[in-house]
């Protein structure tokens, strides 16, 4: 004779499997409740598993998300420039780039006009009153106000990349391929 155990949703069931035959046997229902509320170690009254608190849970890392694209958002438009033409400066004017580099391969890979991203969408931090977005494993700053032409949500809306010219690394926007990128710097 074999016995094989069957768990249903709320009762406990024996099937007992006896040649040709088959036998049930039930088990008393309110045991087996009251040992599925010691296994999970809560009463009835716990927040643990509770539909509003699965839901709350749910929306605090939306709202941890929300407050963070508001702050960038605040941060991108503080940071806009009035003439960028007088405003930015090159890598050379600024005496060459001495930061860190990418190594050619990794470049290739991730970077380049072929490799765009949009700004909103990557890791933010502000650090030392400076925002900085990673992309690729890599943080990068921008030393200079964005060009005003850009528009007000160019984080959200605009095509980017990081491209290395003149001796530096460079934020591009596709939207305006002929004009100059803007100077940041890049840390690991």
């Amino acid at each position: 004779m074999k016995r094989i155990g069957i768990v249903y949703a709320g009762t406990l069931s024996l099937l007992l499997l006896a040649g040709a035959g088959f036998g049930f046997a039930q088990h008393d229902d309110r045991r087996g409740d009251q040992d599925k509320q010691g296994r999970q170690g809560q009463g009835p009254g716990e927040q643990r598993g509770r539909p509003d608190q699965r839901m709350q849970d749910r929306r605090e890392p939306q709202q941890h998300e929300r407050m963070q694209q508001s702050r960038q958002r605040d941060y991108w438009q503080q940071r806009r420039a009035n003439n960028f033409e007088s405003q930015h400066r090159t890598w050379a004017q600024r005496g060459g780039y001495r930061g860190d580099r990418i190594p050619d391969v990794n470049f290739r890979q991730n970077f380049g006009r072929q490799h765009s991203f949009r700004v909103s969408g990557l890791r933010y931090m502000e650090m030392g009153g400076q925002s900085r977005f990673q992309y690729g494993g890599y943080w990068f700053s921008m030393m200079d106000p964005y060009p005003e032409y850009w528009g007000a949500n160019w984080y959200n809306n605009d095509d980017m990349y990081v491209d290395y010219n003149d001796g530096g690394y460079y934020l591009y926007n596709r939207r305006y391929p002929r004009r100059p990128g803007v100077a940041i710097s890049l840390s690991f």
